[in-house]
């Protein structure tokens, strides 16, 4: 059995860590390295850097920020936003980042997982798909939720995965921010028909919420923002705890 993984998400707006609720109302949160070497330290697996602004401006950010954060941490991270192209990639990979996130560029051009995964191998391609559950079934949005397409959760997930995906990030809109835990019963299914990694996002209020999106929801990995940086669940008391529930963790 692979062990679990726990993922801290730090959301960057001009090269600053940001929180808020569906990126409005953003709060500064300090500087992205000093939080990425604080979460390596304290017993993360991974991080997750995503650039919300995504703007030219910010793209020179996040590949000065990408280099920082390389020299600081010993784990995986992974880079979002604005990412649209094979050079886009080329360049944070040579900056240190061991992963990239694709999420709407996809969607608008899905060749675009087959060119990174020909070029840079599957392991560093993670397919973000944001979904909403309306009238039972659920659909991919775009642009941080804000714009609904036509596509399934699940049938987007399988193309993805035959287009060199190596792991999918989804998160749930129902349960972003609600802090009720994850949607495990996507989870599941999604864990179910795919052969690669499924990392939750979205829900994550209590210790017992991880426990649930291992158990229940099958997951390989759980990713949460803001109940790490306020710092009501410390990272290793979580592993802890996962560890006592039978759960395979790194502590």
């Amino acid at each position: 059995m692979l062990t679990k993984r726990i993922i801290p998400c730090l959301d960057i707006k001009n090269g600053r860590t940001v929180k808020g609720v569906n990126f409005v109302n953003l709060i500064d949160a300090g500087d992205p390295v000093v939080l990425a070497k604080q979460y390596a330290e304290l017993g993360a697996d991974e991080l997750v850097f995503l650039d919300i602004s995504a703007t030219l401006e910010g793209r020179k950010t996040m590949l000065e920020m990408v280099l920082k954060v390389a020299e600081q941490v010993n784990i995986p991270f992974t880079v979002g936003g604005g990412i649209s192209s094979v050079e886009d990639v080329d360049a944070l990979l040579k900056c240190g980042a061991d992963k990239i996130s694709i999420n709407s560029s996809a969607v608008k051009r899905p060749e675009l997982v087959n060119e990174l995964s020909n070029k840079f191998g599957s392991q560093c391609v993670v397919v973000a798909i944001d979904a909403k559950q309306i009238d039972g079934e659920w659909i991919v949005h775009l642009a941080g939720g804000t714009i609904a397409t036509e596509l399934n959760l699940f049938d987007w997930a399988k193309e993805v995965e035959k287009r060199g995906a190596g792991e999918i990030l989804f998160t749930s809109m129902n349960n972003d921010g609600t802090k009720a835990g994850f949607a495990n019963e996507a989870l599941a299914k999604l864990s179910m028909e795919l052969n690669i990694p499924i990392i939750a996002s979205g829900g994550a209020g209590t210790v017992q919420h991880f426990i649930d999106t291992f158990e229940v929801g099958k997951s390989d990995a759980a990713l949460a923002a803001s109940v790490f940086h306020f710092g009501e669940i410390p990272i290793l008391a979580l592993k802890q705890e996962l560890k006592d529930n039978n759960i395979l963790v790194r502590i």
